[in-house]
């Protein structure tokens, strides 16, 4: 069964943690929708350039099954300004959809919106100090409940497959990651 994956981008997105989330997802199958905050042509933290496939804003009466945030700065700021991405987060979040953010997204998006407490979580070493409730767990990926994050570029990998073995199965996560030629620990 296909699934419905929104990918929030915006200008200074993590490329790396952006397209790797995109391309594993894409690889198990899901239908991953790329959407831009501000405007579909993205000049991402490191300076590589891509386009998203639409606004955020043609996307707010859409359903999804997973929105996952990619972190990077000033993407992850960016992301938390916009209002659009804001409704749908909280929308996600409270029919219980499932919920992701990987590297300063955890602490600037998620937690700025209240979606990471009281649960635990991770996010990069350099922003933990903004997670102020004593949850941050120093893991590669947590899940808690409906919400998955991920600490930054180098994880970003584990953190695509983990979403996949959530979304479809663990039986599917290993015939990606076999795909990508990777050896799960």
């Amino acid at each position: 069964m296909e699934k419905k994956v929104l990918v929030p981008v915006a200008q200074g997105t993590e490329e790396m943690e952006a397209i790797t989330i995109i391309d594993v997802l894409r690889r198990a199958g899901a239908n991953v929708i790329v959407a831009s905050v501000d405007k579909i042509d993205i000049k991402a933290s490191n300076g590589i350039e891509f386009k998203a496939n639409i606004l955020i804003k043609d996307c707010m009466d859409e359903q999804f099954d997973l929105i996952v945030l990619p972190g990077g700065i000033p993407g992850a700021q960016n992301l938390r300004d916009s209002k659009d991405l804001t409704i749908l987060l909280k929308k996600q979040a409270e029919q219980q959809r499932y919920y992701g953010a990987i590297c300063a997204s955890p602490a600037v998006v998620l937690h700025h919106l209240g979606l990471v407490t009281p649960g635990q979580v991770t996010c990069h070493p350099g922003f933990a100090d903004q997670i102020d409730n004593g949850n941050i767990v120093e893991s590669k990926v947590v899940v808690d409940g409906n919400c998955i994050t991920s600490r930054g570029a180098g994880t970003a990998c584990d953190f695509a497959l983990t979403l996949v073995g959530i979304l479809y199965s663990e039986e599917k996560k290993k015939q990606v990651a076999q795909g990508l030629a990777l050896m799960l620990d």
